[in-house]
């Protein structure tokens, strides 16, 4: 038998350190021996919810399965815990103390079988070491941050080599975080997901639930999006009475330009304030076409929906003085933006080039707004999910997938930096900035492909003439 326990103190409330931990899926973004951690129990945690539990032990990877025992409410959390040659049991009990603290005391007794029962006296320092970097990770996790993020030098000097960038996007960068928590609660706020069917999307719309959001998923499919809202009420916990579901659809084809404004019109009419919007619906098309609007296909959704959708729900974001999300691609870094021949009219067409251009063109989007509406107090920011194995990858990509399937991230991973910019308190403090795993990047390292203010100012003037959508304010 071995048994451990550790004891911290937290400068949070006991509700918000019970109501985080008794979920126990969320010791993947606090404990650094976990890969990865599932409810698969669907619904709010309670006596009998099951997690399955990916860990790194003794050299290599096990998957450990968690069951509650006993919960009493804001005080005590017991599980059980059987895997390969090893089970146990832990209590995690919570107390308040002075101040807003929180006590938090951790016991575990540990039983080894099999080949592991007889290096028990050599594991017993492995699990003294691996308990501590658990709770420790804990405190880290619950502790609010309020300073912005800053890039490294080591960060940044990769990023202008572009090469030496390249493990950065893949699952290994993501793993590096030092931080991985979603811990500060979202109750009350309302956020809006583009492109929430699968992948990332419904990824970031799982974690908003969680956080106790009300989080509205946005798609073209009446079906999916049915679909989508089970998942995301499966993951979250989240009341499926209807008097108290704060899960929502809405259906819309935003490659439709009178389609996305009426979903913004009907987002400003169903919610007096908007909190985040994550405009996260893309597709990468490998033939040219246009759409209805003119538009050819991938700047239809790339760029045109979320400046139609972001200007239509304006006065909600002020009102909330809320956050934008804008999602891109490190293709961008490759392609100039081609303002005078946005729709491939008279260049051959490249799939790969009107996405990274289009993506290019959001991000440079984002930094006309924050000089249009910073003052109003909405912020703007943009980000890359890194390489993420998606539906939308696989279909778009194979070559891509096949060569790169085993480094690239889960959606989860994918989705984590757009929850951080929504949610974290230290990420209001970001204006205008892209990011990587909550690092602010640089968002041209090649001369040709700097966007000039001037020329982000055109292609606003540009979207506006050509959906004709009328500007807040003006």
């Amino acid at each position: 038998m071995i048994r451990l326990h550790e004891t911290i103190r937290v400068a949070r409330c006991l509700a918000d350190c019970y109501r985080y931990v008794v979920d126990f899926s969320t010791c993947e973004q606090w404990d650094p021996g976990v890969y990865r951690a599932l409810k698969t129990t669907p619904g709010a945690p309670g006596v009998g919810t099951t997690f399955e539990v990916t860990v790194s032990l003794l050299g290599r990877r096990s998957t450990l399965h968690y069951k509650i025992t006993a919960l009493e409410p804001h005080g005590r959390i017991e599980l059980a815990m059987r895997g390969d040659g090893i089970a146990s049991t832990e209590t995690i009990t919570f107390s308040a103390e002075d101040a807003g603290h929180t006590r938090i005391d951790y016991r575990a007794d540990f039983a080894l079988s099999g080949a592991l029962r007889f290096g028990q006296a050599l594991a017993r320092p492995v699990f003294e070491r691996i308990g501590r970097k658990a709770v420790d990770g804990l405190a880290h996790a619950l502790t609010i941050r309020t300073d912005p993020p800053r890039q490294g030098w080591i960060s940044y000097a990769a990023d202008r080599s572009l090469l030496l960038a390249a493990p950065q996007f893949t699952e290994r960068g993501y793993l590096a975080l030092d931080d991985k928590a979603h811990s500060q609660f979202m109750d009350e706020r309302v956020v809006v997901v583009t492109g929430a069917t699968s992948g990332i999307g419904e990824a970031i719309a799982c974690e908003y639930a969680r956080l106790g959001a009300s989080v509205v998923l946005v798609g073209r499919d009446a079906d999916k999006l049915a679909a989508s809202r089970a998942n995301v009420h499966a993951f979250a916990g989240a009341p499926t009475d209807a008097d108290t579901q704060r899960i929502h659809v809405e259906q819309a084809d935003l490659l439709d330009v009178a389609a996305t404004r009426a979903l913004g019109e009907r987002l400003v009419a169903r919610f007096a304030h908007i909190d985040v919007l994550v405009n996260n619906a893309g597709a990468l098309f490998a033939e040219h076409a246009l759409t209805d609007d003119g538009f050819e296909r991938s700047v239809a959704i790339n760029l045109v929906a979320p400046f139609v959708l972001t200007e239509t729900i304006m006065p909600a974001l002020i009102a909330a003085q809320g956050r934008v999300v804008n999602m891109s691609s490190g293709g961008m870094y490759l392609q100039p933006l081609v303002l005078d021949d946005m729709n491939f009219d008279n260049e051959t067409f490249n799939a790969s080039k009107a996405y990274a251009r289009a993506k290019g063109g959001l991000v440079a989007l984002t930094r006309h707004w924050v000089r249009r509406y910073g003052d109003a107090g909405v912020r703007f920011n943009a980000m890359h999910p890194g390489w993420a194995a998606t539906p939308g990858v696989t279909d778009s990509l194979p070559g891509f997938d096949t060569v790169m399937g085993r480094f690239l991230r889960d959606a989860r991973m994918g989705a984590d930096t757009a929850v951080w910019l929504g949610a974290a308190r230290a990420a209001g403090q970001c204006q205008g900035q892209f990011f990587l795993d909550r690092t602010p990047h640089p968002t041209a390292v090649l001369p040709n492909t700097r966007v000039r203010p001037s020329d982000a100012q055109i292609l606003h003037g540009w979207l506006r003439n050509e959906t004709g959508i009328v500007i807040h304010g003006l």
